[in-house]
């Protein structure tokens, strides 16, 4: 995808006569801008021959690559769904408080949605390849140094580590994606795959260390995630496709690469998130009549707001290119998908989080009988991302965000109604589990795409950057929201101040109530988003329908048909 036409509505498109040099640089900077190999995608509704002779890129190559960046996917939520399993473990062998746990969890999700937006950009502009092969090595060699770490301070810094090195992998998989594959059936299919990546993490994390933390030291866990950090990475360098040797040639030197980069943005966001994902994690902790909290959340809101002025200044009156062009939120469906991806992985993941604390901590299970229920989860999941390669053609856009947020948001539901809580797992646990798989293998994919194809191919890796940020943020806001609800609930049932409430406790009537009003929340939640489908896509085409060429050069205009019908 490239800068359409300037007549053309696009999030990011400028008046050619606003367009600063810089921005035509940094376009040609990019090393993956003009992919050497792509996949046949056809024209029209008709199915296409990705091993089409004379092309560089087989079918088998291209599958290999998107089994590469979709492992990097996979690995990010892998690694922060395994080590909720295992927490108890890792504070009794490292003398933990239970206080501090859950930093274990945190100073990775800190690290990894602060630098989202400032390594997207990094990678635009120094290559996505080079990237996204140093991220996943930097991720496997924290994570092999981790169970041999002996104390808090060393295993926390080095999840944060962690976190850094995803944080640069995870958004540049969608940038290789978006560039390398051409609209058609080729690209839905990877689309498709990378999705279904992130919810199968999480879903595989329960079961990975489930099963390791029964048979063997909790330690393995990281060993196997580590194991496969290292096979991300070798595959990275074997089938991510070299940049063009006429882009090696003209390409400026790395250290003049790195003056494009907006430093002064990169910091003002990274600043601002981390104070603002700083609060929402410790407000739980110290309680949310803490005055610090809420200086640090204006801290925050402060900073975000100064980072948008600068990156609006930036755009109309510099000539180095901003960290993010804020006039891509003009198009209000790019806004509202993004809208949408922070609240549904927001309410996706408290749904996971209260499933497990049902299981295993109301219920009484062990770690492994609990692994055990997320199972048909991992095989729906399969089956559910191969459909919507697919159905992402053949259906509105709006029409599978509706069903995909329904069915998600029905899981929640069947754990907020007051069934026994003794009922067969059969009866209500299988069909939510099955229910919140197949949401999230079909919101994903949607969201994905469209905003790969809402952007210019200079911005691929910026797109993938700003999806998972909006996620991780969601996550955060929603997580901090629903455990105050839950928490509040059970100590109203105790008839105890919030900070004398305690943990969920087996079989007690105050932890089901918590635990099903938190589960109300994230139906409430689907609701929402919903709504904001409805509201906000009404009238969309097919994401993956395959489209003419705007251009001569088949670049790849933005999926909205409304702004596209316009002219400037």
């Amino acid at each position: 995808m490239g800068m359409t036409e300037p007549n053309r509505s696009t999030p990011s498109a400028l008046p050619e006569e606003k367009k600063t040099e810089a921005h035509r640089q940094d376009d040609q900077t990019v090393e993956d801008n003009a992919p050497p190999e792509s996949v046949a995608s056809g024209t029209g509704g008709e199915e296409t021959d990705d091993s089409k002779p004379g092309l560089p890129l087989s079918k088998a190559r291209a599958i290999a690559l998107v089994a590469t960046v979709t492992g990097a996917s996979f690995l990010n939520t892998l690694s922060i769904q395994s080590v909720v399993i295992i927490l108890p473990q890792i504070g009794d062998d490292l003398g933990i408080p239970e206080s501090r746990l859950q930093w274990v969890v945190s100073a990775y999700s800190l690290t990894f949605g602060c630098l989202l937006l400032l390594w997207g950009r990094i990678a635009d502009i120094i290559g996505k390849r080079t990237i996204f092969i140093s991220g996943s090595a930097f991720v496997a060699v924290a994570m092999i140094a981790n169970p041999f770490l002996p104390n808090e301070i060393a295993f926390d810094l080095f999840r944060g580590l962690q976190g850094i090195g995803a944080a640069a992998n995870v958004p540049t998989a969608i940038g290789i994606l978006g560039t390398t594959f051409p609209p058609g059936k080729a690209k839905n299919y990877a689309f498709s795959a990378y999705a279904a990546g992130a919810p199968l993490g999480s879903v595989f994390g329960n079961l990975l260390a489930g099963i390791i933390a029964s048979y063997a030291n909790w330690r393995w866990v990281f060993g196997a995630t580590g194991g496969l950090a290292i096979v991300v990475t070798a595959a990275g360098i074997f089938c991510v496709p070299p940049p063009p040797p006429s882009a090696v040639s003209s390409k400026k030197s790395t250290a003049s690469l790195l003056k494009d980069i907006d430093w002064i943005g990169g910091f003002l966001v990274t600043a601002g998130l981390l104070a603002f994902m700083f609060a929402l994690t410790q407000g739980n902790v110290v309680g949310w009549s803490t005055v610090w909290i809420y200086m640090l959340i204006g801290i925050a809101v402060l900073l975000l707001g100064i980072f948008v002025a600068w990156q609006w200044y930036q755009e109309r009156h510099m000539t180095r290119a901003p960290l993010m062009k804020v006039s891509m939120f003009k198009n209000h469906r790019f806004s509202a998908a993004l809208a949408i991806m922070g609240t549904f992985f927001g309410y996706f993941n408290n749904f996971l989080v209260l499933a497990t604390f049902f299981w295993q901590d109301f219920q009484g299970l062990s770690a492994l009988q609990t692994t055990l229920r997320f199972i048909p989860t991992g095989a729906t999941g399969f089956i559910v991302a191969f459909i919507m390669s697919h159905l992402v053609s053949r259906l509105p856009t709006w029409m599978l965000l509706l069903f995909g947020n329904f069915t998600a948001s029905m899981s929640c539901l069947l754990f907020s109604i007051p069934i026994p809580p003794d009922t067969s797992y059969f009866a209500f646990g299988f069909p939510a589990m099955i229910l919140a798989v197949i949401g999230a293998d079909i919101s994903w994919p949607c969201l994905t795409l469209f905003t790969s194809k809402s952007l210019p191919q200079a911005d691929q890796a910026m797109g993938g950057a700003l999806i998972n940020a909006m996620g991780q943020i969601g996550r955060s806001i929603s997580l901090a929201i629903m455990t105050a609800i839950q928490t509040g609930v059970m100590a109203s049932q105790r008839g105890l101040p919030v900070e004398q409430s305690g943990g969920i406790e087996a079989w007690e009537p105050a932890s089901l109530a918590g635990l099903r009003a938190g589960n109300w929340f994230g139906f409430g939640l689907g609701l929402f988003c919903m709504a904001l489908v409805a509201i906000s896509f009404r009238g969309t085409g097919i994401v993956g329908k395959i489209e003419k060429p705007v251009r001569s050069d088949g670049e790849e205009g933005i999926m909205n048909e409304e702004d596209t019908s316009h002219r400037r």
